[in-house]
């Protein structure tokens, strides 16, 4: 007999069963508010009995071979798969559970983005972000790339700055879209989710023509100074180092101070400290080298800072086209030549 457990108490009963430390990497998932309220949930359990453990186990072992399935076939797939193992009635709850959990505006990425952005387009710049948030890169970037001058920066900002949407809001727009968008349906449960954030923008902006992204970054400047350069930032960091051609590096390590290099290689991986070694002279390596090992243990802090010069560095020599910086995400051309 099916034991009458909440969510809640069951990913409770399941964090114990499977132990601390495999407990610790899925809170590393969790957003603050759900880690507390399981916390709260776990200090509140009873013993745990034999048949609650047995049924949550059981639930939680169900629920990933039906996603597994999916993954590997498609719904019919792990429909039939599911029935053969489970029984009809068991499976048929499964497969609804799941595909009630799809993501908002799921249906918008069969769209043309031509379509979506003559549809999206007269809306207002936080229900474009909005959309934009759920996108992929590839077609978020296509869209921005698009839209009117006059809103772009007042769209990726507010995309920069988006957290959450509450369901209600979710569902507001999706149903005014799906009618605009009438010849796709689609039956979707919208939930709190995190959505949208500076890493959403970087992944965009990332993929967009080299004059759009500017653009933009002055628009969001004008409004959000601040804002603006902790986008800069993440567009590139230390670890990209590896993404400049030859050429372009031995091009960067002239203007850096070997002191301040060898900080900054501090903290950084072993393809990022081969990539500047092997782009010196041997003899200027080896001196490197040298003044790497004399540092001894630094902060942190420190090494951020010169990690901080070197990419504003190779920044300035990308603006004034002396460098070629390779942007990930298979943007237009791959690589873009400052002119």
């Amino acid at each position: 007999m099916a034991i009458n457990l909440t969510g809640p108490q069951k990913a409770a009963i399941l964090m114990v069963v499977l132990g601390s430390d495999i407990s610790s990497e899925i809170f590393k998932f969790l957003r603050e508010e759900e880690i507390e309220r399981l916390t709260v949930e776990i200090a509140n359990l009873p013993k745990i009995n034999p048949e609650e453990r047995e049924q949550v186990m059981r639930e939680f072992h169900e629920i990933m071979m039906a996603q597994r399935f999916i993954l590997q076939g498609g719904v019919d797939y792990a429909k039939d798969l599911l029935t053969r193992s489970l029984g009809a009635e068991r499976a048929g709850v499964l497969i609804e559970k799941l595909l009630s959990q799809k993501k908002p505006f799921e249906f918008m990425k069969k769209v043309d983005p031509v379509q979506l952005l003559n549809t999206i387009q007269g809306e207002h710049p936080q229900t474009i972000a909005l959309v934009l948030a759920y996108l992929p890169a590839e077609r978020s970037s296509v869209i921005i790339s698009q839209l009117p001058p006059e809103i772009q920066s007042d769209v990726v900002r507010r995309l920069a700055i988006m957290e959450r949407g509450s369901p209600e809001a979710l569902q507001r727009v999706e149903t005014i879209l799906h009618a605009k968008l009438s010849s796709f349906t689609t039956t979707t449960r919208a939930g709190e989710k995190r959505i949208g954030g500076i890493d959403s923008v970087v992944d965009m902006l990332n993929q967009v023509e080299r004059d759009v992204e500017r653009t933009v970054l002055e628009g969001i400047g004008e409004q959000d100074p601040e804002l603006a350069e902790e986008i800069r930032k993440r567009m590139f960091t230390f670890e990209d180092i590896t993404r400049l051609d030859d050429r372009s590096a031995q091009r960067v390590l002239r203007e850096v101070d070997i002191r301040e290099l060898a900080m900054a290689l501090k903290g950084a991986s072993d393809p990022a400290k081969n990539m500047v070694f092997k782009n010196m002279p041997k003899r200027a390596a080896d001196m490197l080298r040298e003044e790497i090992e004399f540092l001894g243990p630094v902060r942190a802090k420190d090494v951020e800072e010169a990690q901080q010069k070197v990419i504003n560095v190779i920044r300035q020599l990308e603006d004034s086209g002396e460098i070629v910086v390779s942007r990930g995400g298979g943007g237009k051309g791959g690589e873009r030549i400052i002119t």
